[in-house]
């Protein structure tokens, strides 16, 4: 197919988010009141319990299976890259710009985080119908979901593991609860405490111990050592304590519960389902005893795309306002994700295909081109409501970057399919 073909081709999924994009910020005006902050945040409740979960685990359970997850061993990697390499361009664009405290872990997290999941569950099927330039449609369509189920997985894996503890760390919520404890643990020096909280802590129950037999008239410092000083250079509490202690501080950081929200959870559900051959024969298939169970969950997650779409128009709304305040943001969160993100991506990507690393399917090579060149992650405007941190701007982001989408996925995706076909 010729470049304008294959540009047509890669408007036609971007024209139909866009068009449900709308139909939600219209439904989100004043003048309808259909999707008021209230249906706002039930809907949302209703996309995270249950569509959400219920669309990642029928993807995965019908299309993923033990040799397809050998043959896409790579893009678990390569979402790693993705957020690996957004987070480096987000700490140069916080150094650049000298973004306040609050607002770090939004903009880390927005260059870090694509949106891994319902974009491409869109783009990727709808792309096998336009004309199917990846050959036979049914085929196209059947690994197209099979393919953007695991990169939906996959993102919100890492996205509420850790995009989610990036945002709470920089929140002034958690910045205020660390400076109380901080003060708590000792009061007369806060400075030393924040260096070595363990140091602290350990040497204020520790026992005094002589360590020198000279008079006691000479010296009383140089008589006594706290029990924790190490003068030989090896530690008189116990390692097993230390590394336990040092646990506890990080669990205390990172919210250990996250790794157990419902998408997650579905997450290994249904690749557990999809993997184990006796699990599949049980429910997946026409002929599977319990297909009605797998039947009822595709329906719920057949919700969950347009819903989520919805969502992202009527949240958008917000940042109609103080566009022109957070321009240096907009700007440079823009060029990170659509401009080097996937300059990057091509360079990552072809380098594998040399080596051999990658399955060798255009589509596949497609979506892992196309996990480079996503706006931010969706659910970041969540993190900010949960954290009161940056809620007003993450909207104006947001409004920004999935207007600019609009052009810059379907000149990508053009680019992308002219660069694997």
């Amino acid at each position: 197919m010729d470049f304008w073909n294959l540009f047509v081709v890669a408007l036609m999924p971007v024209l139909k988010v866009l068009l449900i994009t709308v139909v939600g910020t219209l439904l989100a005006l004043n003048r309808f009141g259909i999707l008021k902050e209230t249906a706002r945040k039930n809907l949302n409740t209703m996309v995270f319990f249950v569509f959400a979960p219920a669309l990642v685990y029928s993807s995965l359970a019908e299309r993923i299976t033990l040799r397809s997850m050998v043959m896409l061993w790579f893009m678990p990697l390569n979402v790693l890259l993705t957020f690996i390499i957004g987070t480096i361009f987000g700490w140069l664009l916080v150094k650049i710009i000298r973004v306040p405290h609050d607002l770090q872990g939004l903009v880390l997290g927005c260059c870090a985080a694509g949106n891994l999941g319902n974009l491409p569950l869109i783009i990727v099927p709808a792309v096998c119908k336009e004309n199917s330039p990846f050959g036979d449609v049914d085929v196209c369509y059947k690994n197209g979901v099979a393919y953007a189920s695991l990169s939906m997985a996959l993102g919100s894996f890492c996205i509420w593991t850790y995009v989610y503890n990036i945002v709470r760390i920089y929140s002034h919520k958690i910045t205020n609860e660390v400076k109380v404890d901080d003060s708590a643990m000792n009061p007369v020096s806060a400075s030393t405490t924040e260096t070595d909280p363990e140091n602290v802590s350990t040497c204020s129950t520790g026992e005094l111990v002589i360590v020198d037999n000279r008079s006691q008239t000479k010296d009383h410092v140089k008589q006594f050592e706290i029990a924790c000083t190490v003068p030989d250079g090896q530690a008189k509490v116990p390692k097993k304590e230390k590394i336990m202690k040092q646990l506890k501080i990080l669990a205390e950081k990172i919210n250990l519960k996250v790794l157990f929200a419902p998408a997650t959870i579905a997450t290994i559900v249904g690749l557990t389902i999809g993997i184990v051959p006796q699990f599949r024969k049980l429910l997946v298939g026409n002929n599977a005893p319990l297909h009605v169970v797998q039947d009822s969950v595709v329906m719920l997650g057949d919700a969950g795309i347009p819903a989520m779409t919805l969502l992202v128009g009527a949240n958008l709304i917000k940042g109609l306002k103080g566009i022109r305040k957070q321009l240096p943001l907009v700007v440079g969160i823009t060029s990170v994700r659509f401009i080097a993100l996937p300059a990057i991506g091509i360079g990552i990507i072809k380098g594998a295909i040399h080596f051999g690393l990658i399955h060798p399917d255009p589509l596949y090579q497609f979506l892992l081109l196309l996990q480079f060149a996503l706006p931010p992650a969706v659910n970041i405007s969540t993190f900010t409501q949960l954290f009161g941190a940056g809620e007003g701007e993450c909207s104006v982001i947001m409004l920004a970057t999935y207007s600019c989408a609009a052009v810059s996925l379907t000149l990508w995706c053009t680019f992308f399919m002219w660069l694997v076909l």
